[in-house]
C-alpha cells in the first residue's frame, strides 16, 4: 500500500498501465508483420524474423516508439492500420475508479508516455481519457524516452513536481529502473498489462494487478 500521504503527485504510463497493452501487442507483433508481409511479398515467417530484428536494433530508443519512424521503415501506413483495430483500444477495468479517487484525494495526476503524440491522439479519442487527468505528454516532445535520464530531467524542469514525493507508475522494468535512478521516491509496476496474458512479477518493485486493492486513498 503506497504512504498517500506522502504523495502529491502521480506519474502514470499509458499502454498497459492505464490501458489495456493488448491492443499494441497485437497492433505490433501481429498485424505489423501481416501487412509487411503482404507489402512486400515474403511470407509470413520471413516478416516476423526482418520485424523482430528492426525491433530489437531500436529497443528502447524513441525510434521504437515513433510512429513516423516505422512508417518510413516498414513502408506502411501506420496510423491507418491501427485505426483498422481501433476497437480493441480499451482502459483497464481497475483504472477509472483509481484515477477517480486520485484526483479525489486532490492528487496531481499527469500522463507520460513514450507513445507518439498520433497514437496517444487516437487512444485519448477512443478512451477519453484526459477527463481524468491534469495533463498529457508525450515524450517525444522532449525527444528522448523515460529509458533516458535526460526526459526525467527535462520533465521535472518544467513541472517543477517535487521527485521525493511522486509515485510512478509503469509496467516497464527499464523505464521503472530509469525513474528509480533518477530518484523518483515512490514506485509502483504493473504485472498484468495485456489482460489476455498471464500476469508477471517485475523483481525489485512493488507489484499491482489491480488498482482496487490500494484503496482508498
Amino acid at each position: 500500500m503506497p504512504n498517500w500521504a506522502n504523495i502529491d503527485t502521480v506519474l502514470l504510463d499509458m499502454d498497459g498501465t492505464l490501458l489495456d497493452l493488448h491492443f499494441d501487442n497485437h497492433f505490433w507483433l501481429e498485424l505489423i508483420p501481416q501487412a509487411y508481409a503482404k507489402r512486400h511479398q515474403i511470407s509470413l515467417a520471413e516478416a516476423r524474423d526482418v520485424i523482430a530484428q528492426r525491433y530489437e536494433e531500436v529497443h528502447g530508443q524513441l525510434q521504437w516508439y515513433c510512429l513516423d519512424y516505422w512508417q518510413q521503415e516498414l513502408q506502411l501506413p501506420i496510423m491507418e492500420l491501427k485505426r483498422e483495430i481501433q476497437h480493441l483500444i480499451s482502459i483497464r477495468d481497475d483504472a477509472i475508479v483509481f484515477l477517480k479517487a486520485l484526483k479525489a484525494a486532490g492528487k496531481e495526476l499527469i500522463l507520460l508516455t513514450n507513445a507518439h503524440r498520433d497514437s496517444l491522439s487516437l487512444k485519448v479519442e477512443i478512451t477519453e481519457l484526459d477527463q481524468y487527468l491534469d495533463l498529457l505528454i508525450s515524450t517525444h516532445d522532449y525527444g528522448v524516452s523515460k529509458e533516458e535520464q535526460s526526459l526525467w530531467q527535462q520533465v521535472q524542469e518544467d513541472l517543477k513536481f517535487d521527485k521525493e514525493r511522486t509515485l510512478f507508475v509503469d509496467d516497464s522494468a527499464a523505464v521503472l529502473a530509469s525513474a528509480k535512478r533518477f530518484g523518483i521516491g515512490h514506485l509502483l509496476a504493473v504485472a498484468n498489462p495485456d489482460s489476455k496474458q498471464p500476469s508477471r512479477q517485475l523483481a525489485g518493485y512493488e507489484n499491482i494487478t489491480d488498482y482496487r486493492d490500494i484503496l482508498p486513498i
